[in-house]
């Protein structure tokens, strides 16, 4: 006998049922095309070579002071649409960040870089993601690095096996 749960009895987690198969490969997909992780940018800058992308910092200039990603490119999200024709090459995909996950700031840069005709994916995480798994960055004062935190990153390995 199969239990059918109803929207009266179902926890709340499945009060409202699952996407289909395929309709949750179809959105995770998308996702994937839209996002990047702190992790997965970190490693393709650290490899020998060109990354295939550009990382964009869109936060103002006294955070950037504060601390961006050794390499990135600096261009507030108020000042792209004056700006990133001279600073960006459209041929080549963006990667946008600004603070943290209670930020929205690199959605908004994304979408900005969109219109223009970008290629672009946004950096879940942020720069808070950023320093807080351990990766090097700059401020005004030169590069730091902090420890990671346990939280956000593996404590005795490079790889979180995700």
């Amino acid at each position: 006998m199969t239990s059918q749960l109803t929207a009266s009895t179902a926890n709340p987690v499945l009060r409202v049922p699952p996407a289909s198969p395929a309709a949750a490969a179809a959105y995770f997909g998308a996702s994937l095309a839209f996002h990047a992780d702190v992790s997965d940018v970190a490693a393709a800058l650290a490899a020998d070579g060109d990354p295939g992308f550009v990382v964009l910092d869109s936060r103002s200039t006294a955070s950037w002071d504060q601390g961006h990603i050794p390499g990135a490119v600096h261009l507030p999200t108020a000042l792209i649409a004056e700006q990133a024709r001279d600073l960006l090459d459209p041929a080549v995909p963006v990667v946008t960040y600004c603070w943290g996950p209670g930020c929205n700031g690199a959605t908004r840069a994304a979408l900005a870089l969109a219109e223009l005709g970008h290629q672009v994916k946004e950096m879940l995480g942020g720069f808070e993601y950023w320093a807080r798994e351990g990766f090097e960055f700059e401020t005004w004062e030169g590069r730091e690095r902090r420890t990671a935190d346990p939280l956000t990153a593996p404590v005795d390995s490079d790889d979180c096996g995700c």
